[in-house]
């Protein structure tokens, strides 16, 4: 069976994603929704064919579909690291990302066998990792995701999953600690900057409102600007911590009414403004 056509595919759309407008918790929360669709495409091809051989299906688990499914472990993990990221200083969030990347790593520890039988490349083992029917009730509920469909899953195709995963999250995380620690230093080497002061005196909800229109419309910086640099403009110049932006806009996304009802407020008052100059 071949499956590079549907690889190179699902990569193009998650390179599209990746390099595209949104903050890491929409290209997290979208690249979800990317990989669960294309693995219900693989799994359909799964359960329409069978393999040539036993070599080519030990092939597909160790080397397609982890591929597939590293990106469903990464983006949810992602998205749950994110999201409780503190808004604090650099330092705080230094500390955080660490902390995280630790976490990954006892998962490296605890399954140290199998971790370095496929770091070596290893094959040895491959019939019983690789071949369907074979299960280990010691591997991490991650492995468990797909399981209900026996004819598309093994007994360490999800295990190997995990590793890509962490793996591109431990790079995603230093890259973050070393982003913070650059303008950690270029912060105390610069005069600090007066404060504001202008004060957001309405509520948050409707300034996040307001943020999310405006990077909707890509009027600031062309679009190119990611939400989170947008909020923290806003929090310092209007000296207001928006908490946890995303999430009060998932609320306003969640509105069975008056989605816009902050912008559609503000139109309605421009609107009086001009009319009362009008008279």
């Amino acid at each position: 069976m071949e499956f590079q056509e549907l690889l190179t595919e699902f990569k193009d759309q998650l390179d599209e994603l990746e390099n595209g407008n949104g903050d890491i918790l929409f290209k997290a929360e979208s690249g979800i929704a990317q990989v669960e669709k294309y693995l219900k495409k693989l799994q359909l091809q799964i359960s329409k064919n069978s393999f040539p051989s036993q070599k080519d299906e030990i092939y597909f688990f160790k080397h397609i579909k982890p591929q597939f499914f590293s990106k469903l472990i990464y983006y949810g993990r992602l998205f749950h690291i994110e999201s409780k990221r503190p808004r604090g200083s650099n330092a705080a969030q230094i500390k955080y990302l660490k902390t995280q990347i630790k976490k990954l790593q006892i998962f490296f520890n605890d399954n140290l066998e199998f971790y370095n039988y496929y770091r070596r490349g290893a094959i040895s083992l491959d019939e019983q990792y690789f071949v369907r029917g074979k299960r280990d009730l010691r591997l991490p509920l991650e492995s468990f995701h797909f399981l209900i469909d026996v004819r598309f899953s093994t007994c360490q195709d999800g295990t190997v999953a995990i590793i890509m995963a962490y793996d591109m999250l431990i790079v995603y995380l230093q890259g973050e600690i070393d982003i913070l620690t650059i303008n950690m230093d270029e912060l105390n080497t610069k005069p600090m900057e007066r404060p504001s002061k202008l004060f957001w005196t309405g509520s948050k909800t409707d300034l996040i409102e307001l943020i999310y229109a405006l990077h909707a419309s890509n009027t600031i910086n062309s679009g190119t600007v990611d939400i989170k640099e947008l909020a923290s403009h806003f929090e310092h110049f209007y000296n207001v911590d928006l908490g946890n932006y995303y999430h009060t806009f998932i609320e306003i996304r969640s509105r069975k009414t008056g989605r816009t009802k902050f912008l559609d407020k503000l139109i309605e008052m421009l609107k009086q403004r001009m009319e009362a100059l009008d008279e």
